[in-house]
């Protein structure tokens, strides 16, 4: 085994359940009892420290393992989760989180990290020790008397031992394990009470295989070791494995969920229970009583169908719901892991395959060959076909990006002492994984400045007849080939009056010039504009905006303003769905060729203006256009007849004049380089199949250009400037 691949696999598994964690966590806020949740922050630490154990990591090992110690007493109903224990259990996530990167780099955690480390542990043991913590953090539960650490003698049952139910998987064995090592390993752990054999999955002897494993075991085991030891045992096969694990004097509830998770369907399981000496006759009497309020599942559906506890339709919708999780988990189990750079690999190689294709392709036509252009032809098909699914593998819904926000408006909102509701929709859109990671810091400081300085104090908004808690919202959607992610509060919105008296102020604009509302709202993105009163430790609006909208166009996309005020902002940003691979319009001006996004082109017209005008009338509507052979100063005298391609970038419409149009055609992006990387109106190049280069037009900085050059007053118009 390749260790350092093992070890970066452990490392990404692990920021993919500390977030899962993470999200459970804010969820619990909002339901403290809900198990699926409490199991679900269980699962993600206890595989964590088991992960860890592998590499050595004694560091994660040890802390994680007194955090699975107090989520154990949650689990056991001993403990409860408020919000003051989940806000510990977030911190103790990110310091999770903090030790699995340094592991990632290899370097030991800092002074600080420790110190915070062996903070946290002393509110984790606290929790353990049923000392003033525990009160501080958590109420008891109702069946508690103030300060108790254990339940009412009435719910638990007599047994002093451990018992331990184990389902092996059928794999146990073709992966080289040994289903009676594990036993007789835990005999050198204590002593084995009793011990039932099951043999229900064991089918016919024609239909065996000797090299699957249909056994499972009900094991009574007296031991002085803790929970977490015993759960090691069974590391290596838990997620194969059914394996449950009830500790000494249990409640009630915990066998009965017991019952719940075995599978058997013939074998009355009350009664292996009273075999292993688990359970008195009157003590299974009472988890019977005590199932019948709730819904069982298949296994032992009818068993208490038979004793009249329940009726066949709450069965029918307890297989119903088991099978819905077996099928989840036969999609799980299809799903692979691929790395993000062979990914990159495969695209890059395809882009290469369509430019030699697209060589192939121009050799056969020159040649004139039928047959050629044919084969060519449907190389070409089939190439496309193969870029769309390899561009699949890399689209990622950005859902997951946006659930990332949930924790932040916690924190920022408790931080501004406001009460902030984060409403998330659109997540099922997907976008390159490069974008998604690309435009985290941009969204995260739009989110922070629409908390700080958009969305008002409680009782700001009481007094203005808004509810006291503030909404903003996150919303993504595809529109003309491009994605749309929306940021909008209802707060009390920009004030045009003073950013414009700030941006005459510092010299940006002169003192009486005719600007829109667009144009007043552009100014935050001057860089260092702010009209924010006072400093504070999160961005004010307009602070850094600069900066959000250079990584948007360095994204090739666009940022859009949109206030009311004292209804709120809306900020809108469109982004391409891919950086690789396109679908491109070839046109050509004089003897150099541009490349149109094809997702941006409405239509195509003949030119029809007199010289001179820079705008057409399109079926009664004022079409302004850009001449390329001016834009680019391009020499040579134009053909007589010239075509305007027409295209549209968020909601706005203009058109380009160009000599020719050459189709469509595949276009590979290749970055600018440096030198020529801030040229406005260009968003990259392609390789043609002659081997010439042809640049790609940025539509949307072309039509934005075009627009704040036109005077209100004079919509037909504009100012011709170089891009």
């Amino acid at each position: 085994m390749n260790l350092d691949d093992a070890l970066h696999t452990f490392i990404a598994e692990s920021l993919e359940l500390l977030q899962q964690m993470e999200e459970a966590l804010l969820h619990i806020e909002q339901a403290p009892d809900d198990p699926d949740t409490i199991n679900a922050i269980f699962r993600a630490a206890h595989t964590i420290k088991g992960s860890a154990g592998l590499f050595g990591l004694d560091g994660i090992v040890a802390f994680t393992h007194v955090a699975e110690s107090v989520l154990d007493l949650v689990r056991a109903g001993r403990l409860r989760f408020t919000e003051e224990l989940a806000a510990l259990f977030l911190q103790v996530c990110d310091h999770i989180g903090v030790l699995v990167k340094r592991a990632a780099e290899h370097r030991e955690p800092e002074d600080s990290v420790r110190q915070n480390g062996t903070h946290l542990l002393d509110w984790l043991n606290g929790l353990l020790d049923d000392g003033p913590a525990r009160d501080a953090t958590a109420q008891p539960p109702a069946t508690c008397s103030a300060g108790a650490s254990v339940e009412r003698a009435a719910d638990t049952v007599g047994t002093d031992h451990w018992h331990i139910s184990l389902r092996f998987g059928q794999d146990l064995l073709r992966n080289g394990m040994d289903p009676l090592a594990f036993v007789r390993y835990l005999a050198t752990l204590g002593r084995i009470l009793h011990i039932v054999t099951l043999t229900d999955s064991l089918p016919g002897a024609d239909d065996m295989d000797p090299e699957s494993c249909y056994l499972g075991f009900e094991i009574a085991f007296r031991s002085d070791t803790d929970k977490a030891t015993l759960e090691d045992v069974f590391e290596f096969i838990r997620d194969d494995s059914l394996i449950r694990i009830l500790p000494p004097h249990s409640r009630t509830a915990e066998y009965q969920q017991l019952i719940q998770a075995l599978p058997e369907e013939d074998m009355r399981l009350g009664e292996i229970l009273v075999r292993c000496g688990t359970l008195t006759e009157a003590e299974l009497a009472e988890v019977l009583r005590s199932q019948a309020h709730d819904v069982p599942p298949a296994p032992v559906g009818q068993l208490l169908v038979e004793q009249g506890i329940v009726h066949p339709p709450v069965v029918e919708a307890a297989l119903k719901k088991q099978q819905q999780v077996k099928e989840h988990r036969q999609a799980a189990n299809n799903l692979i892991r691929v790395d993000a750079g062979k990914l990159d690999q495969l695209i890059d190689l395809i882009g290469e395959l369509i430019i030699a294709g697209a060589g192939a392709s121009l050799v056969a036509q020159r040649a004139g060959n039928g047959e050629l252009m044919e084969a060519t032809a449907l190389l070409s098909r089939l190439v496309e076909e193969v870029r769309d699914s390899a561009l699949t593998l890399r689209m990622v819904q950005i859902g997951a990006t946006f659930n990332r926000f949930q924790r932040v408006v916690r924190d920022v909102a408790k931080e501004l002492g406001k009460d902030i509701h984060l409403e998330i929709s659109g997540g099922e859109t997907e976008l390159d994984k490069t974008l998604v990671e690309k435009i985290g810091d941009p969204l995260t400081h739009l989110v922070r400045n629409a908390m700080d300085h958009g969305i008002e104090p409680a009782e700001t908004r009481l007094a203005r007849g808004k509810p006291a808690q503030g909404l903003l919202r996150l919303n993504a959607y595809h529109e003309s080939g491009s994605i749309v992610i929306e940021v909008a509060d209802d707060g009390g919105g920009l004030n045009r009056e003073r950013i414009l008296r700030k941006a005459i102020e510092r010299g940006l604009v002169a003192e009486g010039a005719p600007l829109g509302d667009a144009e007043i709202l552009n100014l935050i993105f001057e860089p260092g504009f702010s009209t924010a009163e006072q400093i504070s430790n999160l961005s004010g609006r307009g602070v850094g905006m600069d900066v959000v909208k250079r990584n948007i166009a360095a994204l090739r996309g666009s940022i859009e303003l949109d206030s009311t005020e004292g209804l709120g902002t809306r900020v809108r940003i469109r982004l391409p769905l891919t950086l690789a691979i396109i679908d491109g319009f070839l046109v050509g001006v004089g003897n150099a060729a541009y490349v149109v996004p094809q997702d941006l082109v409405v239509e195509c017209i003949e030119l029809d203006c007199e010289s001179g005008h820079d705008y057409l009338n399109l079926r009664g509507e004022v079409l302004p256009f850009i001449r390329l052979r001016s834009l680019f100063d391009i020499e040579g005298t134009p053909p007589r007849r010239q075509n305007v391609v027409i295209v549209q970038f968020g909601g706005l419409r203009a058109g380009l004049v160009v000599d020719q149009l050459m189709g469509e055609f595949q276009t590979v992006i290749k970055p600018l380089g440096k030198v020529f990387g801030r040229i406005r109106g260009i968003g990259g190049f392609t390789i043609l199949g002659s081997g010439e280069v042809a640049l790609i037009l940025d539509v949307a900085g072309l039509i934005q250009h075009l627009a704040s050059q036109r005077h209100e007053a004079h919509p037909h118009t504009f100012l011709k400037e170089s891009l």
